[in-house]
């Protein structure tokens, strides 16, 4: 399991660029994400925008491009009155819509003759990885709680097993490369994924990527290094790290995660801005610009991240701008 990101990331150079915001984007070409299913609504209504957006991430230089299902979940698709069948076949499209994306994107690269760059565009054969999201138990009651991690002490390891078993189950079997647990925000959910992955005899890999809101502990107030020591004790885990943190406390997470955890670092912050739950929306002017976010990433991958992208709010530009920096460095180093 761990040879597909070792040679994933050889191949790469070293370092590989994840895709950025996806809900932001959707709602720049045009969808109306009004709705407790979020982005996860477009795999109803608009499965041609959720294409588009992951070609906008390819072109823009992302190699790992991550599914439209963090949001989505039979209990969720249930209660809007989906059947347990359409609800199952909702998940499977999130996983095909991107992997048309890539099979859109590799025709393009072999049509273009320019090389690398066309009409501002990068059109580079290399490998792409399509990752399926997978949201916390929190995402789903979309009240917040996936930047709390406060679930109650109803809310036990068993209960959270069995809210994701069927769900993990379809998305690894849509033909994904691997299973992103995304913005995981305490210990016992970082345990039940662990613990699914092994009981279901999941086939693909995964990675975990917890939040922080302080720079120390995930938002629950578990610590991070207990949380990536679950994720460093599963074969399965291939890379762990962060996702939707602001940028300034990523340098502290990175080292705190390296004392517990051997596996390659993955990152991919928000744009710092505020976001608003009991509004809905992000309170503005409170984020870092692209040159601030990417003057970041150089001093993250020196610390030892090998993946890296964004999170809420970020654009195709963002992950542009990372695509030249890691570029360069790899170039510098060849040099």
């Amino acid at each position: 399991m761990s040879s597909l990101m070792t040679d994933f990331l050889r191949q790469a150079g070293g370092t590989a660029v994840v895709d950025g915001g996806l809900a932001t984007e959707l709602e720049r070409h045009g969808a109306d994400l009004n709705d407790p299913l979020w982005s996860a609504k477009c795999l109803l209504s608009s499965p041609h925008l959720i294409r588009e957006v992951h070609l906008d991430y390819l072109e823009n230089g992302a190699d790992i491009i991550i599914t439209a299902s963090y949001q989505a979940t039979i209990q969720g698709f249930k209660a809007k009155g989906y059947s347990n069948e359409q609800s199952e076949a909702l998940l499977r499209k999130s996983v095909e819509i991107a992997r048309e994306a890539r099979d859109v994107y590799y025709k393009r690269c072999t049509l273009c003759s320019s090389g690398d760059e066309a009409d501002g565009r990068i059109l580079k054969k290399r490998q792409i990885l399509v990752a399926a999201s997978v949201g916390s138990y929190g995402a789903y009651l979309a009240d917040g709680s996936e930047y709390s991690g406060k679930y109650g002490d109803s809310v036990t390891l068993e209960v959270l097993k069995n809210f994701h078993r069927r769900r993990v189950q379809i998305l690894a079997d849509s033909g994904p490369d691997l299973i992103a647990f995304e913005t995981v925000p305490n210990m016992i959910e970082a345990q039940a994924y662990v613990e699914l992955l092994e009981e279901e005899d999941i086939k693909i890999p995964a990675w975990f990527s917890f939040n922080s809101k302080d720079g120390i502990n995930v938002v629950s107030g578990d610590s991070l290094m207990a949380c990536g020591s679950i994720a460093e004790s599963c074969k399965k885990v291939v890379a762990v790290g962060i996702n939707c943190t602001p940028p300034r406390f990523i340098h502290g997470l990175i080292l705190s995660l390296k004392k517990v955890t051997t596996k390659p670092i993955i990152i991919y912050p928000n744009s710092g801005e505020s976001y608003d739950a009991n509004r809905k929306e992000w309170v503005q002017n409170t984020g870092v610009s692209d040159a601030d976010f990417v003057s970041y990433v150089n001093k993250w991958c020196e610390l030892g991240a090998s993946l890296v992208g964004g999170c809420c709010r970020t654009t195709p530009a963002t992950i542009r701008a990372i695509y030249r920096t890691l570029s360069s460095n790899v170039i510098s180093q060849a040099n």
